[in-house]
């Protein structure tokens, strides 16, 4: 036990052969349950994993390839099954230090959080070494998530080292989740609508010689359609059908404003560049529009970042 809870570390795992049994090892004492989920790999995980003599670990094999996220829910739920106050979730490649792990546990389990996730760039200094592009696609991808989901003060959406309360859990719909590498994204997306608080720790990371298997043409679509319809689930649930809040109707009124306006806009520079003479009229009939849709949206912005569940709300576990 840790602080009083019981911890359950879910481990997904995809050919992960020669790295399981050092995260198994490597698992601190306090962690009671180690729930180790083979996402149906090709290679010998699940018999590596049966060789462990560690009386903690519990192996479920996957007949058919879920995905990233479809290991994670599984593990989720079997760790529920098991009796877990408060679930981890680390990688099957070893890339998850667990002296860290406390960091984390004492945000859920002390802190009052329900909800805390691993950042890796938590200095400037922290992108040292990494490729411009992926430097600028991890900017743009934890902005859009920030946008998706509400939680303007977390950063590094992808990081699934994570802790969470399994009350949280519980209330979440885990088959409505995203099953593959936007699980992260789509998760951050149910809790905000829940309002749980989260919190962003710094914790470096550990990079070996493994190769992603993300294919980018393929999951950077996928996320950016879940972070669309995810915003506007958000945005549906928190501040329309829960309570009608001014965020609603300075987000709809702004949108269709500016929309309005730049629509205007463009035929005027037309009208222009065919070389038509523009009238005030028609350049306030554009101005005006996109002047007032922008100021609503960024009124907008400035209120739901103010609403984002970032103070713990929760009570800590009894010593």
């Amino acid at each position: 036990m840790f602080n009083s809870a019981v911890i359950a570390a879910v481990v997904p795992a995809y050919n992960e052969a020669e790295m399981i049994l050092t995260v198994i090892d490597t698992m601190p004492d306090y962690v009671d349950h180690i729930v180790i989920v083979d996402d149906c790999s090709p290679d010998e995980t699940s018999t590596v994993v049966r060789s462990s003599a560690d009386p903690r670990v519990t192996l479920i094999r996957h007949e058919q390839n879920l995905g990233v996220g479809g290991a994670i829910i599984t593990g989720h739920q079997a760790a529920m099954a098991l009796g877990s106050d408060v679930n981890v979730v680390m990688a099957g490649d070893a890339q998850m230090d667990p002296q860290h792990l406390p960091a984390l546990l004492d945000h859920v389990t002390q802190l009052g959080y329900g909800f805390a996730k691993a950042n890796r760039f938590f200095s400037p200094e922290s992108f040292q070494g990494m490729p411009r592009h992926r430097v600028i696609g991890n900017i743009v991808l934890s902005f859009m998530t920030k946008l998706a989901s509400g939680y303007w003060h977390l950063f590094d959406p992808q990081n699934g080292y994570t802790a969470i309360r399994t009350e949280v859990l519980k209330r979440v719909d885990l088959s409505r989740v995203a099953q593959r590498y936007s699980f992260e994204n789509d998760l951050l997306i149910h809790l905000n609508i829940l309002q749980v608080s989260a919190t962003d720790v710094p914790i470096p990371a550990l990079y070996g010689a493994e190769v992603s298997g993300i294919k980018l043409g393929r999951v950077i679509p996928e996320i950016m359609g879940l972070l669309t319809r995810g915003f506007w689930r958000r945005i549906w649930y928190r501040y329309v059908l829960w309570s009608f809040s001014p965020i609603a109707l300075l987000l709809v009124l702004g949108i269709i404003l500016f929309g309005f306006g730049l629509v205007v806009a463009i035929w005027v520079a037309f009208q222009v560049a065919g070389s038509v003479v523009a009238t005030a009229a028609t350049v306030m009939l554009a101005a005006l529009p996109l002047m007032i849709g922008t100021q609503l949206l960024i009124s907008a912005l400035q209120l739901d970042i103010q609403a984002s569940p970032s103070t713990p709300n929760l009570a800590p576990f009894a010593d």
